[in-house]
């Protein structure tokens, strides 16, 4: 090879060398897993009471509810709750790209503007299922959608919750 052409590939070499853009290392705490993280304050929250339990949503000992899950021991069958807009008339759930719409009947809520849905659901639900395996539920409203997801101290209360349903 002639010199002028080796210079010039070898520029051409250390040019693209100098243009590509470095990958920075990410810290190890600081991926993401994809799933959302829990928010400060609120949380999932299990009650048993005999032979029934609810888990529910929100923000600890006040009545900032986002949603409840109610059943009774062995049923297979869940009650669920939620405030909502009035003109809502469905629960409309989400578990990692798994969803499903609960038609609910509505009622004036007596703790915030709008109304109160309940629905009636299968706790085997591909839906529900999914929320015992990634641990998290998502609720939309319109083009809205809210994450519930757990932190470490309660996430095992999901699967009780599951497991005490049947």
């Amino acid at each position: 090879m002639r010199l002028p052409t080796l210079l010039l590939l070898s520029g051409l070499a250390l040019g693209a060398a100098a243009c590509a853009t470095p990958v920075p290392e990410t810290a190890p705490g600081l991926v993401s897993s994809g799933s959302p993280q829990p928010v400060e304050g609120y949380d999932w929250f299990l009650h048993h009471d005999g032979d029934e339990a609810r888990l529910a949503y929100g923000l600890a000992e006040s009545d900032d509810l986002r949603i409840g899950l109610d059943c009774r021991r062995g049923s297979g069958r869940l009650a669920l709750s939620a405030p909502a807009q009035d003109g809502e008339k469905q629960i409309y759930l989400e578990s990692g790209g798994e969803t499903e719409r609960f038609p609910a009947a509505s009622e004036p809520s007596q703790l915030h503007e709008g109304v109160f849905l309940t629905a009636e659901a299968e706790a085997d639900a591909p839906v529900f299922l999914r929320f015992r395996r990634l641990g998290w539920l998502a609720m939309w409203r319109g083009d809205e959608r809210q994450t519930y997801a757990p932190h470490r101290q309660s996430a095992d209360g999901i699967e009780r919750f599951f497991a005490f349903c049947g």
